[in-house]
């Protein structure tokens, strides 16, 4: 699809989702398989540092889905691994997730501060609204009387008292599902770390658009991500306040756009089925639809966000399409191997998307 619009902005983001559990992204038998440590991600975040990208971002997850690969089996804590990333690191932003219904919106204020700190200004939050079921029943901490909207209404009264906490000496608080007497959490973070969100439902979006400085959108096609893009803007703009938007991107790199090709049918190839169908029962589906949808296109489906392959140059120039059709600020990218991928692209990529070199702040 041609890309509409003017020249991309100098000011896009560029970030990475760290594996933060076995297998990363690509839940296959065939693809590569990181490991759920701090050596493998620190590297990662290391490489994204020095080749000039804006983020790392790692996400928050309790249980994995099992299947031949164990997917998501074995996995690190999200605040904690960030704060160690921010010592190793100097530039990216360090963006860490936070389930809402399991950190009281005090003990998540002190740390995100501390991360704050130890980062210089370059934390982030990424605010969850837990939703899986099996991930916070196995700790006795899932409420059956929280339905989605009930979930995001309470994550409205934690952000709010989140941001009190940051900017207040003393918060008392009698509301819906917390209460707060003369509660102290100092010193305050300066300046406040960057919150984001992700969500496609309108209750999601409009808690995006009162609270977030940040977006991650997901849509069937590009003209739907552009869509959202310019939907979750204008609720932000309505409520007087400014937002970014992102999406994620699987790259998979080589010499020529065959033998990128080729690495991703090797990759589609090995699908662990039962790791997927288990992950979809986790969104809710029942196994009959979890199963048929698995099983149109396995190999795909092994990719969990859309994907792009080729050449360094055909990238590049794919990315360039994304981000100028979509009207997006910026993108999270995955990679196979985070260190042999990442390397390239920011060796071959990284010069054509940005010549002038540097971070985006740096260039905006």
């Amino acid at each position: 699809m041609a890309a509409e619009g003017g020249p991309q902005a100098a000011e896009t983001e560029y970030g990475i989702f760290l594996p933060i559990g076995n297998g990363g992204w690509i839940v296959s038998e065939t693809a590569p398989h990181p490991e759920a440590t701090y050596e493998y991600n620190k590297k990662a975040a290391v490489l994204a540092d020095a080749y000039g990208l804006d983020f790392v971002m790692s996400m928050g997850k309790w249980r994995g889905y099992d299947g031949a690969t164990d997917h998501w089996g074995r996995t690190l804590e999200s605040i904690t691994m960030m704060s160690g990333l921010a010592e190793a690191t100097e530039h990216v932003k360090v963006w860490a997730t936070v389930h809402t219904n399991l950190f009281h919106p005090a003990l998540a204020a002190k740390m995100y501060t501390t991360l704050q700190d130890i980062s210089g200004g370059r934390a982030g939050m990424n605010i969850v609204v837990g939703s899986y079921v099996d991930e916070f029943a196995q700790m006795g901490l899932w409420r059956e009387d929280i339905g989605h909207g009930d979930r995001y209404r309470y994550t409205e009264e934690w952000t709010s008292v989140l941001k009190r906490l940051w900017t207040e000496d003393s918060v008392t608080h009698d509301g819906e599902f917390f209460k707060l007497d003369d509660c102290r959490s100092r010193p305050h973070p300066a300046p406040a770390p960057t919150l984001i969100s992700a969500g496609r439902s309108d209750t999601g979006l409009n808690f995006q658009a009162r609270h977030c400085d940040g977006s991650f959108l997901t849509a069937e096609d590009l003209p739907g991500l552009r869509d959202a893009s310019r939907d979750v803007k204008e609720r932000a703009q309505k409520e007087g306040r400014s937002i970014k938007t992102y999406s994620m991107l699987t790259v998979v790199m080589d010499d020529t756009d065959a033998a990128a090709e080729e690495r991703r049918l090797e990759y589609g190839r090995g699908a662990d089925i039962d790791a997927l169908v288990n992950m979809k029962r986790s969104w809710g589906l029942p196994l009959d639809k979890a199963l048929s949808l698995t099983s149109e296109r396995p190999e795909d489906e092994a990719f969990q966000t859309p994907f792009v392959t080729g050449s360094s140059e055909t990238v590049a120039g794919r990315i360039r399409e994304i981000v100028e059709y979509a009207e997006l600020d910026g993108l999270m990218l995955i990679f196979p191997d985070y260190h042999a991928d990442l390397a390239a692209f920011g060796e071959k990529v990284m010069p054509l998307l940005r010549p002038a070199g540097g971070t985006a702040a740096e260039q905006g």
